[in-house]
């Protein structure tokens, strides 16, 4: 049975202990020990590993907790459903986010807009409210693409935006495939894809999440509205040399593909410095075979670059790619080139934007670097994003940091949201966005 890359991984028993709150902080509490990397810091909670099953669990006892109907679909995705009277399951308000982590990430990407869900449910559910359509809450996995290199897996397999044999092929750092990982979970590969009846069930999605950035620290306020995000991709990019020995190869003789793979680095910033807006990152390298007294045959390295205009970003991996090329054949290396990742940029739809406004007035309006299920969804139905102060500005990180009052606000702004949209029949849809890429 493939085992999941998690050995310095504390904490993941704990979940299905968790006592049901009515606060967003006091959720986050009940999961506070699941997942924390003793060795990174913060939290490591890849797809599939127990931390990320024990939450799951603890998804699906909160929502049945609150009277939901809960269910996993063959992309597992969790769906916990507000059903109305008649029980009609037709444009459902969708809202939710993930619960699996970026290694050493922090506490509350991801899980805040779980628990603000569940938080928004009983606010509503408080007041005696009575849906006049149905509310579904969604827990997408792999949002963070930590484990088998694709972000936003699970709501690409829905949409169709990826494809279901290139998904089963995926392999984890150890070798492991998606496919196999799956069925050890028990979820049956071979029913991952497209699920165009779920999709005909959904009306919208408005996704809460942190904020990954200064901008509402900047402004002092609590909640924002998202307007859009940055078009990104991941690339992985090797190069290849001659393994040796490290103490018998003479510098002079050496084709070693970590010093090209160093300078390559440096240059990536550099190019990325050129264009306007943009951002290029290199956050993994990975010599081959990895020995510390060995030159490595091949070092592989992944690339996160973004940009608000498309055809800046195609034009600066372009640049990237022919100059990581020039940089390897100094070193007598060569270079091996491939898209991992794409998504365009996405204008989240006008019409919904504008219902945000009108039901939080006090809400500034902010774009976002950071890619989010919601934009993937965006090419199916409208969506939406609010966002939660995060004083520090950082994340991905330990440093990661919502406050309890704004994680209280952000919940409150959310069922203030879906109150309005859940009493409104669906009217909206002329914004939706092209399909994202991939290759």
């Amino acid at each position: 049975m493939p085992e999941s890359p998690e050995p310095v991984v504390a904490g993941a028993g704990r979940a299905g202990a968790a006592t049901a709150t009515d606060t967003v902080a006091g959720l986050l509490r009940d999961i506070s020990d699941v997942g924390t990397d003793v060795r990174r810091g913060g939290y490591s909670r890849p797809v599939f590993s127990s931390a990320e099953t024990g939450l799951r669990a603890w998804f699906v006892e909160q929502a049945e907790r609150r009277g939901l109907d809960v269910h996993t679909d063959g992309n597992g995705i969790i769906w916990a459903w507000w059903d109305t009277a008649t029980g009609s399951r037709r444009d459902a308000v969708v809202t939710g986010s993930h619960l699996d982590s970026v290694p050493g990430g922090g506490e509350y990407d991801g899980p805040l807009g779980v628990a603000s869900a569940l938080v928004a449910v009983d606010i509503l559910k408080g007041r005696g409210f009575r849906p006049r359509r149905p509310l579904v809450i969604a827990v997408f996995p792999e949002e963070e693409g930590s484990r088998f290199g694709v972000a936003c897996l699970g709501s690409r397999l829905l949409t169709g935006a990826l494809d279901p044999n290139k998904a089963r092929n995926l392999k984890d750092a150890d070798g492991n495939t998606y496919a196999d990982v799956a069925a050890a979970n028990g979820q049956d590969p071979r029913f991952i894809g497209a699920d165009h009846r779920t999709l005909s069930q959904l009306g919208l999605f408005v996704e809460l999440h942190v904020e990954q950035g200064r901008g509402l620290a900047d402004l002092g306020r609590p909640v924002a509205i998202g307007s859009s995000i940055l078009g990104h991709g991941r690339w992985k990019l090797s190069v290849h040399g001659q393994g040796n020995h490290a103490g018998t190869t003479l510098m002079k003789d050496r084709r070693d593909p970590m010093i090209a793979a160093a300078k390559i680095m440096i240059g990536i910033r550099d190019t990325a410095a050129k264009y306007r807006d943009a951002r290029a990152t290199v956050g993994r390298l990975q010599p081959v075979p990895g020995g510390t007294n060995v030159i490595a045959s091949r070092a592989d390295m992944w690339i996160d670059v973004r940009h608000p205009r498309d055809e800046v970003t195609a034009a600066l991996v372009e640049s990237i790619h022919l100059n990581a090329q020039v940089m390897a054949a100094e070193e007598d290396c060569t270079v091996t080139f491939g898209v991992e990742s794409l998504s365009p940029t996405v204008h989240f739809d006008a019409g919904l934007r504008d219902q945000l406004q009108a039901l939080l007035p006090a809400a500034p309006v902010l774009d976002t670097g950071a890619g989010h299920d919601s934009g993937v969804l965006a090419s199916h139905i409208p969506t939406a994003m609010l966002f939660v102060r995060n004083p520090t500005g950082i994340s991905h990180s330990p440093e990661e940091l919502v406050d309890d009052a704004d994680a209280e606000a952000g919940a409150a702004a959310l069922a203030e949201a879906l109150a309005g949209l859940l009493g409104t029949a669906r009217a909206l849809g002329s914004g939706l966005q092209a399909p994202p890429m991939m290759a």
